[in-house]
This record gives C-alpha cells, sequence and structure tokens, in this order.
C-alpha cells in the first residue's frame, strides 16, 4: 500500500516506521477473518483492514477525528490479524503508533482522561496493593464491574519462596498488578523451577513492562518504563549472573521481547535493550528442560481434566504455540484447548475490559462457552488478566499453568 505522507511526518521516526508498515499491506482482507471486534460488530472500520485505512488518513494529512480515536480504541491489539497475514503486517506497532498521533490531536472528555490517567498511574503504584487488599475486605459490597476485577484471596501458600540456592539462575518480572491480585502466580513459579534446580531472583527495582502506558498511547511513559526495568535487571545481567529473563505473565513477555525494538533509537539503551530482549523467555519456554526433572518428582499425580486458554500475547504476539498443553500431558495432565475459537481473544486486553466493558464482556462470555464445553475440572492460562477476566463469568476455577504444576508438586494431586 502505497501511502503519501504529509509534511509533518516526513523525516520523523514514527511517520517513516507506519509508512515501513503501511507498504506491506496489500489489503487483502484476510485479518478481518479472525478480528475479534469486527466479528462482533460487523463494521469494516471495527477491523484491521479498516482501522490501517483510518491511519493511513490521519499520515497522509487528512481531518482526524473523534470517530477515527473510538474505531482504534475498540482494537483489542490482540494481533490475531498478524498471525492471520500473509504479508507480514506489523499491525501491533502500526496501531500503537496510530493511536499515539491520534491522541496529540483529539481531545478526549475529561471523564475517559481520568479513567486513563487513574489506570496508568494507578495499576503501576505502590497504593495498588493496598488498595486490592481492601477491595478483597470489601469484596460483597463493591458493585459488580468493581468486583469483577477483586479475586478472591490468596492460598497461604502465595508468599512462601524458596530458599535454596541453585548454580542456574533465572530473574523473574514480578509484574506491576499480579503480585496484589494473584501473589501465588510468583510464587508457584520459584517452586517450580526450584524443583527444576533453578533459582529465582528479582530485581526489586522492576517493575511495569510498559505495556500499560504504551497501549495507551503514552509511548514516552512506557519507553522510562523499560528503562528502569533494563536499569533493574543489567548488572545482573552483564556480570553473567542469569541464563535468562522470566516471564509467567504473557502480556509481559511479548513487551520485554520488543524492548530491542521500542529503544533501537536510544543510543543509550539501545544495545542492553536488544540484550535484555534476547535473553527474555515466556515461562512455557522453559517447559523442554524442566518438564522431565520435575516429572520424576510428582508422586503419581491425579489426572485433572484441564481446557488451556492461550493467551492472544503468547500464541500471536509471541508466537509460541502448543507447548504448554504439550508438556502439561507429558507431566500426566489431560489437557485440551476448545474445541472452538481457541484462537479467538477473550476480551481482557491488558486495560480493555475497563474501558470497552460491553465488547470485553461480550468476548468473555463466548470464550467461555467453547471452553466450559467439555466441562473441565479447571481453565488454565498464562496471563493475569485473562486469568482474572474469565473467573469474573464463570464458578469453574481458572488458575495459572503453573500453579496446577505445583499443587501437583506439593500434594501429589495434578
Amino acid at each position: 500500500m502505497q501511502t503519501k505522507l504529509s509534511p509533518e511526518f516526513k523525516g520523523t521516526r514514527d511517520g517513516e516506521a507506519a509508512e515501513a508498515i503501511l507498504r506491506k499491506c496489500v489489503h487483502c482482507g484476510f485479518c478481518t477473518a479472525t478480528c475479534p471486534t469486527y466479528q462482533l460488530l460487523g463494521d469494516e472500520l471495527d477491523g484491521p483492514r479498516g482501522r490501517i485505512y483510518l491511519m493511513k488518513q490521519v499520515l497522509e494529512g487528512e481531518p482526524v477525528t473523534r470517530s477515527t480515536q473510538l474505531h482504534l480504541d475498540r482494537c483489542l491489539t490482540c494481533r490475531n490479524c498478524e498471525t492471520t497475514c500473509p504479508s507480514g503486517v506489523q499491525y501491533g506497532q502500526l496501531v500503537d503508533i496510530g493511536r499515539k498521533l491520534v491522541e496529540a490531536r483529539v481531545p478526549r472528555p475529561p471523564k475517559e482522561k481520568a479513567v486513563r490517567w487513574l489506570l496508568k498511574e494507578g495499576l503501576t503504584s505502590a497504593a495498588f496493593g493496598p488498595a486490592m487488599k481492601l477491595g478483597q475486605m470489601l469484596r460483597p459490597l463493591l458493585p459488580e464491574v468493581l468486583k469483577d476485577k477483586v479475586p478472591a484471596k490468596a492460598s497461604p501458600r502465595a508468599h512462601q519462596w524458596p530458599t535454596r540456592e541453585h548454580p542456574r539462575k533465572v530473574l523473574l518480572l514480578m509484574g506491576c498488578v499480579q503480585p496484589a491480585m494473584a501473589p501465588n502466580i510468583n510464587s508457584a513459579t520459584a517452586r517450580v523451577l526450584d524443583a527444576a534446580g533453578i533459582q529465582t531472583l528479582v530485581a526489586d527495582d522492576a517493575g511495569c513492562c510498559g505495556a500499560l502506558r504504551t497501549h495507551l498511547a503514552d509511548t514516552e511513559g512506557g519507553l522510562q518504563d523499560m528503562r528502569r526495568n533494563i536499569d533493574a535487571w543489567w548488572p545482573l545481567v552483564v556480570a553473567g549472573k542469569v541464563e535468562a529473563i522470566v516471564m509467567n505473565a504473557s502480556g509481559c513477555g511479548v513487551m520485554v521481547k520488543d524492548y530491542g525494538h521500542a529503544l533501537a533509537h536510544d543510543p543509550a539503551y539501545a544495545d542492553m535493550a536488544r540484550r535484555i530482549s534476547e535473553l527474555t523467555r515466556d515461562l512455557s519456554e522453559l517447559l523442554p528442560d524442566i518438564a522431565p526433572r520435575l516429572k520424576t518428582k510428582l508422586r503419581k499425580p491425579k489426572l485433572r481434566e484441564l481446557v488451556f486458554h492461550p493467551p492472544c500475547t503468547l500464541q500471536h504476539g509471541q508466537q509460541l504455540r502448543g507447548g504448554v498443553e504439550t508438556h502439561l500431558a507429558t507431566l500426566g495432565f489431560e489437557v485440551r484447548l476448545a474445541a472452538s475459537e481457541s484462537h479467538l481473544c477473550c476480551g481482557s486486553a491488558g486495560t480493555y475490559s475497563v474501558l470497552q466493558p460491553e465488547l470485553s464482556h461480550q468476548l468473555r462470555d463466548r470464550k467461555l462457552s467453547a471452553l466450559t464445553a467439555s466441562e473441565p475440572q479447571v481453565i488454565v492460562s498464562a496471563n493475569i488478566g485473562c486469568i482474572q477476566h474469565l473467573q469474573s463469568g464463570t464458578a469453574t476455577p481458572v488458575r495459572h499453568w503453573v500453579e496446577v504444576i505445583d499443587e501437583a508438586l506439593n500434594s501429589g494431586v495434578g
């Protein structure tokens, strides 16, 4: 697709990056078949092809309207369209650029601005943990929209961290909301890796991966989050003390793997960011190594019927498919994907479930219908947002897959 950049975008980093991405697009429309919002709304402008057309107009200097902003807001950034695209269009990068440019030109209503500010600042604040504890205490009294976002209290083992040292060490990003919403995911990760002979280290100064601000069109804020994490991790990386930087939230994983691209223009951080991205692994990528070690320690696990929801950030963002369910099966679990639509987004998508609750709940209910059709005992996933979002719509337990392995190691019950 040929794009004639307007003078204001010629020679700019965003303009040239967007033009290079658009050049790959042949406007074939294959992406519309796998776009969740297009399937729900049936509007061309609420699918990737229509949004690409809108962003092309922006880059060519056409008037930018509130309508353009709304269509871009409705995008989940699930990147299913990237998996489908035969031309390799990097839609996720393009829509982040488009949102940033539109945000600078279209004022938002005061309420929207306030909500977005609270999400950016509140979810990454030290006050989020105490606020979540208060919410759990008052959960029965909360309105449904808030109750959906407040999980039940964590298990007693949530803060039991292994104390053994091992020659093999990895860094773990704790995340911004996960320690407060589901602390057992991090400790279960450390316990499972410990059982496989790997010690988990944490850099205290690391925080949000940068995805939250980036996808809310605060590009510079997202870059600052990335730089802070690199500064926190670099002493251990440069000393050769860790073999990998591990992400147990696939949303963080796809973001950190992109640090090298995001900071390529920053001479002070480009080389470090590239190295950080090279070292980053989704937790599932360790399974081929650790599963054989874990299998010898499972005390005759009782088989449990699991259905796995692969987050979009895992299967489309990181392009990792098949690893989790395959290796859980080798450990003695009965695990399957949903019989239909396993490729589609559940509607969580970071802050999307807060900003677009109606669409988000429709996608959640559609996903749960597919996941629960086989009447599984447990739904497992790989991202805190998906887990909490799905749990808000079902009585079937929704867990991180590493928690299920941890329970099997601890009690002999899979």
